[in-house]
């Protein structure tokens, strides 16, 4: 693989600890959430940033299949719910959803340009046969 970035982030303390980028862009306390036992505070946790990464990283998979097949994404946007629960097993496992608005297309073209931003999204290639990821396609209601 020939490198094009290295993104770098430190985490002190865990889930209840302190993360910052080695450029000083991401700077800030994580909590865990109450449901699993946290404090429940106003505090960003490993599962919203991963779901940012994910969301911005297979938005942008999303604007090189439609350049490809000449569709205007129009004002689209992705939004990526990442679950984390236990196995029958007792072990801790990820799940996400993808939810892609894409306004102005028919379903047909909507589904395309979904799945073929999920085989070269690098966060889907990276959690392949490893997480569920479930792909919806949210367009416009007439």
């Amino acid at each position: 693989m020939k490198t094009l970035y290295t993104g770098i982030a430190t985490t002190t303390g865990g889930r209840e600890g302190h993360v910052s980028t080695d450029d000083g862009i991401i700077d800030m306390d994580l909590s865990m959430p109450k449901s699993m036992g946290g404090k429940g505070e106003d505090k960003t946790n490993p599962e919203q940033l991963f779901a940012a990464g994910y969301s911005a990283c297979y938005g942008s998979a999303l604007q090189v299949v439609a350049k490809k097949h000449k569709v205007d994404l129009g004002d689209f946007n992705v939004t990526a719910s990442v679950e984390i629960g236990k196995t029958e097993e007792g072990d801790l496992q990820l799940a996400v959803i993808l939810d892609s608005y894409i306004p102005g297309v028919d379903v047909e073209t909507g589904e395309k340009l979904v799945n073929e931003a999920h085989e070269i999204c690098p966060y889907s290639r990276a959690t392949r046969d490893n997480v569920d990821v479930t792909l919806n396609l949210m367009l416009d209601e007439e």
